[in-house]
């Protein structure tokens, strides 16, 4: 995932206005400062009345350990991401091989995170979990010191909106937790992400939820060639106001392949970008959907962003490939169907990876 301004801080899209302990996360477009003005609160909210608890900062453990031998990219050691170009990459057969076992092996290691989801388990723990498991298969877990971010996956509960930094808080009966998982894989990325549910959750947690994978999915189903890239923000905001939630404006999905983050932005809200798609084009579509119209608000750590009045959010992400007859969903679950629109199989044909992952369990 990465979204906010590590997706788009080069666009102009975002400031940091220093304040008391924490910063607010300010748009410089006309859009977010109207959606800065309606998600004042009408009522003070109480944070002990909600039906979650409401997430704080905890510990965070040393950061792990990558042997010698696994490919890094090339901010591994500096924290400094190459500089993307100012146009979209178009992605030839060889990035599309590539970019496919990177994306199965993404969403491979995230069905793994997920299965450790459980009153009492630390996101810790899951960074442990991710970690390992990118390295028994030769990859380098993608978040791992991009711009000095200290963990090697992004888990963000409740009230985190995105970013959040694996700690030693246990997660709880009803929590909500997004796990945002991305592999770099002979040198390219594979960007996945889900929001689980944790023991008993709440009507309106699980309508939330569903929700946010409703969007990402049918912003899926209008990608096409020549379609143009604001349908994607069109589609999930109608989809998102027809169930009586909000779509988080700051955040916007992106380009990927040998870089982490590059053009295309994908802007998640309503707007009139006169982009269009194009075959070989390879980007995330990940909305964060917010319970109700809240401001982001950046901690001291510089990466987790809270929801100013406690606001849950839940988000799910898909990267995927634009061919010329639509869509190739590249990091699909095998209980999702996007085969209407697919054009190839999601199976690299020259990759063992099926075969090597399919039996693999986390070493305790």
């Amino acid at each position: 995932m990465f979204s906010s301004k590590l997706c788009y801080s080069h666009t102009g899209l975002l400031n940091f206005v220093p304040g008391k302990g924490k910063n607010l996360v300010i748009g410089k477009r006309t859009f977010f400062d109207l959606f800065k003005f309606l998600s004042k609160p009408k009522v003070k909210i109480n944070p002990d009345e909600l039906p979650y608890s409401v997430v704080m900062p905890a510990t965070v453990s040393p950061r792990r350990h990558v042997p010698d031998d696994i490919q890094k990219p090339e901010y591994a050691e500096s924290g400094i991401p190459g500089m993307p170009s100012i146009y979209p990459i178009l992605a030839d057969s060889l990035d599309v091989e590539r970019m496919k076992a990177a994306g199965a092996l993404a969403r491979k290691v995230l069905d793994l995170a997920g299965k450790e989801v459980k009153e009492g388990v630390t996101t810790d723990h899951i960074d442990e979990v991710v970690h390992q498991a990118c390295i028994d298969h030769k990859a380098y877990p993608s978040p791992l010191n991009y711009k000095r971010f200290p963990k090697s996956v992004c888990t963000s509960v409740n009230n985190v909106m995105v970013h959040g930094i694996p700690d030693s808080r246990p997660l709880r009966n009803g929590d909500i937790i997004n796990i945002d998982v991305t592999v770099c894989l002979n040198e390219y990325h594979g960007d996945v992400s889900e929001t689980f549910l944790v023991g008993d959750v709440d009507e309106r947690g699980r309508l939330l939820v569903e929700t946010a994978r409703r969007c990402r999915d049918e912003a899926i189903m209008v990608c096409s060639h020549e379609k143009l890239i604001s349908d994607i923000g069109n589609t999930i905001t109608k989809c998102a106001m027809e169930a009586g939630f909000a779509v988080c404006p700051t955040f916007v999905g992106h380009g990927i392949g040998k870089l982490f983050h590059c053009k295309p932005d994908i802007w998640h809200y309503a707007n009139r970008y006169a982009e269009r798609m194009v075959e070989g084009m390879i980007f995330t579509i990940e909305p964060v959907i917010l319970e109700y119209p809240d401001i982001p608000i950046e901690d001291d750590d510089g990466w987790t962003v809270y929801s100013q009045n406690y606001a849950r959010s839940a988000q799910f992400e898909h990267t995927v490939l634009i061919t010329h007859r639509g869509v190739d969903v590249l990091t699909a679950g095998s209980d999702e169907e996007f085969s209407q629109l697919r054009e190839t199989d999601h199976k690299d044909p020259e990759s063992s990876l099926e075969d090597e992952t399919a039996e693999w369990k986390f070493k305790t």
